[in-house]
């Protein structure tokens, strides 16, 4: 059985992975944690999750239980997603991060903490996400520089970060096959007299509304034609499965950082 610690656990995320990880016939929980002050500490994770008392307790602090666990997931926030990495790479136990919102010099730190325990980050967990963002390569490769790229991204409004990262993540997969830096050719919105778009342009537009769980439009547009390419959420088991399965890949991996595409065998070979 895979000794399974979930960080975030009260949360909507954590929730389903925990379901999930009780679902499973090769997971247990051993460890559930969830921020400081929480008015969920001390309750049992089962029964926050809606699936009954399974006996273990939220706790506040990764460090109480780092020692029964194989394997860490975290779906937090990026200071507490910091944190918790630190505290398993300092016990060389691999993290499966499916954190959002994390900035440059975050991603560098895990780099450096991946030296220590493997550790698979990748912003959306979905397998029908991380297949489209294979085939996004591929289409923005064919198509090359006469398509304007336009994404858009819906999420629910309690989501805090924007834009999503994994809309975040199919325009730098777009940009780096068109031989582009997006951190100089992105849009985010538009708004006045802008003038006319640019070819060079990868603009993401993010809408927050009601309940969405996530939907992803990728429009490659060109003159007499576009073509659209769209994955839709329906609900959060898929991430949870894609983090499941993240976490038994990644146990047993040497040190390193990792992503879904590694654990999918969907990384380019020879190109």
């Amino acid at each position: 059985m895979i000794r399974a610690i979930v960080c975030g656990a009260a949360g909507r995320m954590g929730g389903r992975i925990i379901a999930m990880i009780h679902e499973a016939d090769d997971f247990t929980l051993v460890g559930a944690v969830e921020r400081p002050g929480s008015p969920s500490i001390g309750q049992d994770a089962g029964e926050v999750a809606g699936i009954g008392k399974i006996g273990v307790p939220l706790v506040d602090d990764l460090g109480t239980v780092m020692g029964k666990g194989q394997v860490v997931i975290d779906f937090t926030a990026p200071q507490a997603t910091m944190a918790h990495l630190a505290i398993a790479a300092q016990s060389r136990v691999p993290v499966v991060i499916g954190t959002t919102g994390l900035g440059t010099a975050d991603l560098e730190r895990i780099r450096e903490l991946s030296s220590a325990a493997p550790c698979v980050v990748s912003p959306n967990m979905s397998v029908g996400v991380n297949v489209l963002l294979k085939v996004l390569a591929e289409v923005a490769l064919t198509l090359g520089e006469e398509y304007d790229v336009e994404i858009v991204e819906t999420h629910h409004r309690f989501k805090q970060d924007a834009p999503s990262g994994t809309a975040l993540k199919m325009a730098q997969v777009i940009a780096e096959k068109l031989g582009r830096e997006l951190d100089k050719t992105g849009i985010y919105g538009r708004q006045g007299l802008v003038g006319a778009r640019s070819k060079e342009e990868i603009a993401i537009h993010a809408l927050r509304a009601g309940d969405v769980i996530g939907d992803h439009t990728v429009i490659f547009g060109g003159m007499g034609e576009r073509i659209e390419m769209t994955h839709r959420a329906h609900s959060r088991d898929n991430f949870a499965r894609g983090a499941l399965r993240a976490a038994r890949w990644v146990i047993g991996w040497p040190p390193g950082l990792y992503d879904m595409q590694d654990v999918l065998g969907l990384k380019d070979k020879g190109r």
